[in-house]
C-alpha cells in the first residue's frame, strides 16, 4: 500500500481511508520479486509478471489510485494508470473545471479485476456550494512492460457519463433553460416524456439564448465536438442556482408523443418518428430505452426493404417498372458475383410489379441493377427524397446515406442493404414524400426563429410516379406484407415493411414505414425480426392515434 493511505475491509466493503499514515512500499507498485543479486539471478525481463492481476492486486491498486485522486494528487493517481498523460489532464480538469473542493471515494466489492466505487464531491462556485454524488467503476489490468497492475484509463472512471473528449464543468450555463411547448402550447417536460430528454437538451443548447431566458449556475457534462458539431447535447448534472427559462414552441404533439413512447416501450429496443407530410413538422420522437442513444434521429441502419419505396420511384422514372405491368420475380438472381434470393426462396411466376412490391420480392429489384448506372439510386434518393442533404431540423440529425456503389453492393442497395443507411426520421420522411409527391424537410422548430434554411430537393416526384407509389403502398397496407399490422387503421393509408440483415446478428432489424392521411411514421426494432411483426405494430399504434 502506498504511503499516506491504508485500507480496511468493513462489512464486505473495501473502503479507502484518506490522509492516514501507513507503511511505505506497496505490492501495487511492482509485480516482480525482490532480487538478492546472487549469481543465479534471472534477467529482469524474465521476472516481469504476466497475465491478469489477482483480486488482491486489483483491490490494492484501486485503493492507491482512489486515495491519490481523493487527496488531489492527480500526478500520482495518473501514474497508477496505463495512460498517465490522459489521466493527468482529466483528473486535473475534474478539480479545476468542475470546481470540486472536496472528494471522498469509497471502493465497493469488486468482481475479478473490476472495482466499483462511489464518489461524493463538494462543488463550490462563486459563493455557492452543492454536493455531487455518483457511482462509477474502474478496471485493473497488468502493464505489459513493467508487469505492474494499473488502472485501465477511460474517461468514465471520472464519471460514468463521460466519453472521449468530454469534461465536467461548473459555472454559468452555456445556454439558459427553456420551457419547451408543443404545437398546442402544452409544456413538454422530461419528467412527463422521458424519451424527449436528449431532444429537449439539444433544443436548449441551440435555442436557449434565442428563447430569451437567463442562465443559472450548473455542473454539466460538456460533450466533445466532432465533425459538424456535437453528436450529443451537453447534460446538466447539478443546478447550483436556477436560471430563468425562455419559452420555445416546437412542432411536437404532446398527445402523439405519449402514444409513441407507449408504443416503443413494448420493446426493449425500438425507435419511432412521426411527421406531418404537408409541412415536414416532426410530431413525435421516441426511443426505447428512453435514456439511450437517440437512434430515432441520429441512428444509422440499413433500412432493408423499406428502401424499395425509393427504388420503385427510380425504376418507374427509368421506365423499368410500372404498376399493372408484368415484372420478373425469380427465386434467385445473380449479379456482381453475388447470388441473391427472396425470403424463403419464394418466386412469383408471371407476376406484376405491384405483386412484387406488396410481397417484397428482392429479385424483382436486383434484376434491374444491370440496367442502372452506378449513381442512379444515389441521385433519386437525394434529388427527389432529400436523403443526404444537410437537414436543419433544430437538433442534430443523421440525414441518411445512399452512396454510389458498383457491382453487387449496387444491387444490394436497391433492397436497402449494401452501404445504404437510414433512421426512422429519414424513413418517415420517405413515406411522407411518397404520400405528397414533394420532399419537405422534417423540423422540430420553425426556421423563422433563427432564419435557418431548410433543405430542398431539386425536384418533386413525377405525377405518374407519385400516383403509382401511393397505389403500391396502399396495396401493401391492405393485402401485402404490411396488411396485418395496418389492419383497422382507417383512411387513406400506405405502408412498406423491411427486414435488414446484420452480420453476427441472429435476427434481422425490423423496419416499417407508413402513412395515414397527413401523418407519416417509421420505426425500427433492432434484432426484431420481420418488420411487419416487430416495427409494424409500433407505427400502426401511432397512426391510429393521429
Amino acid at each position: 500500500m502506498r504511503s499516506g493511505t491504508r485500507a480496511a475491509v468493513v462489512g464486505g466493503v473495501f473502503a479507502v481511508l484518506i490522509g492516514t499514515a501507513g507503511c511505505g512500499g506497496g505490492s501495487a507498485a511492482s509485480g516482480s520479486k525482490g532480487s538478492t543479486g546472487g549469481a543465479d539471478e534471472k534477467p529482469a525481463a524474465e521476472q516481469v509478471k504476466t497475465g491478469p492481476p489477482s483480486a488482491d492486486e486489483a483491490k490494492s491498486t484501486a485503493a492507491d489510485f482512489l486515495a491519490a485522486w481523493a487527496a488531489g494528487d492527480s500526478a500520482k493517481a495518473a501514474g497508477l494508470t496505463d495512460d498517465a498523460e490522459s489521466a493527468t489532464a482529466a483528473l486535473a480538469s475534474f478539480r479545476r473545471d468542475a470546481h470540486v473542493t472536496k472528494l471522498a471515494l469509497k471502493a465497493g466489492r469488486g468482481s475479478g479485476t473490476s472495482v466499483p466505487f462511489t464518489a461524493n464531491a463538494r462543488i463550490a462556485y462563486a459563493g455557492q456550494q452543492a454536493p455531487l454524488a455518483y457511482s462509477s467503476a474502474l478496471t485493473v489490468v497488468r502493464d505489459e512492460v513493467s508487469g505492474r497492475p494499473v488502472v485501465k484509463w477511460r474517461p468514465s472512471v471520472v464519471h460514468p457519463k463521460l466519453g472521449p473528449g468530454d469534461s465536467l464543468r461548473t459555472g454559468p450555463a452555456d445556454a439558459p433553460p427553456i420551457k419547451a411547448l408543443d404545437r398546442h402550447g402544452k409544456e413538454l417536460r422530461a419528467a412527463d416524456h422521458p424519451a424527449l430528454k436528449s431532444v429537449l437538451a439539444g433544443l436548449r443548447e441551440r435555442y436557449g439564448k434565442k428563447a430569451g431566458g437567463k442562465a443559472g449556475v450548473e455542473t454539466w457534462i460538456s460533450r466533445a465536438k466532432g465533425n459538424g458539431g456535437k453528436a450529443r447535447p451537453d447534460e446538466t448534472l447539478k443546478v447550483l442556482s436556477k436560471g430563468t427559462p425562455g419559452t420555445l414552441k416546437t412542432t411536437l404533439d404532446a398527445g402523439l408523443q405519449t402514444v409513441a413512447e407507449q408504443a416503443v416501450n413494448k420493446r426493449a429496443k425500438a425507435s419511432v418518428v412521426a411527421v406531418k407530410p404537408s409541412t415536414g413538422e416532426i410530431l413525435a420522437v421516441a426511443n426505447s430505452p428512453a435514456n439511450g442513444f437517440n437512434a430515432a434521429l441520429q441512428g444509422s441502419y440499413a433500412p432493408g426493404s423499406t428502401m424499395k419505396v425509393i427504388s420503385s420511384a427510380l425504376l418507374i422514372d427509368k421506365g423499368l417498372a410500372r404498376y399493372g405491368k408484368p415484372h420478373p420475380c425469380p427465386k434467385y438472381f445473380s449479379y456482381g458475383g453475388w447470388k441473391f434470393q427472396n425470403d424463403k426462396k419464394f418466386e412469383i411466376s408471371g407476376g406484376s410489379f405491384e405483386q412484387s412490391f406488396a410481397r417484397s420480392c428482392n429479385t424483382a429489384f436486383i434484376s434491374q441493377a444491370p440496367k442502372l448506372s452506378d449513381d442512379a439510386l444515389t441521385k433519386e434518393a437525394r434529388d427527389v427524397f432529400g436523403i443526404g442533404l444537410n437537414w436543419q431540423a433544430g437538433v442534430p440529425t443523421f440525414d441518411g446515406a445512399v452512396p454510389v456503389q458498383k457491382d453487387a453492393p449496387k444491387a444490394a442497395s436497391l433492397i436497402g442493404q449494401g452501404g445504404v443507411r437510414m433512421n426512422p426520421l429519414n424513413m418517415a420522411s420517405v413515406a411522407a414524400t411518397a404520400r405528397t409527391g414533394v420532399f419537405r424537410q422534417p423540423y422540430l422548430v420553425s426556421p423563422s426563429l433563427d432564419g435557418r434554411t431548410l433543405a430542398k430537393a431539386p425536384r418533386s416526384l413525377k405525377p405518374s410516379t407519385s400516383k403509382q407509389l401511393r397505389d403500391l403502398m396502399r396495396l401493401t397496407a391492405t393485402s401485402g406484407t404490411a396488411a396485418q399490422a395496418m389492419s383497422g387503421v382507417p383512411g387513406d393509408i400506405g405502408a412498406k415493411t423491411g427486414s435488414a440483415e446484420v452480420d453476427g446478428q441472429e435476427k434481422p432489424n425490423g423496419w416499417f414505414t407508413a402513412y395515414r392521411g397527413d401523418l407519416a411514421a417509421a420505426a425500427v426494432v433492432p434484432a426484431g425480426g420481420h418488420g411487419g411483426d416487430s416495427a409494424g405494430p409500433i407505427v400502426a399504434q401511432v397512426l391510429r392515434a393521429g
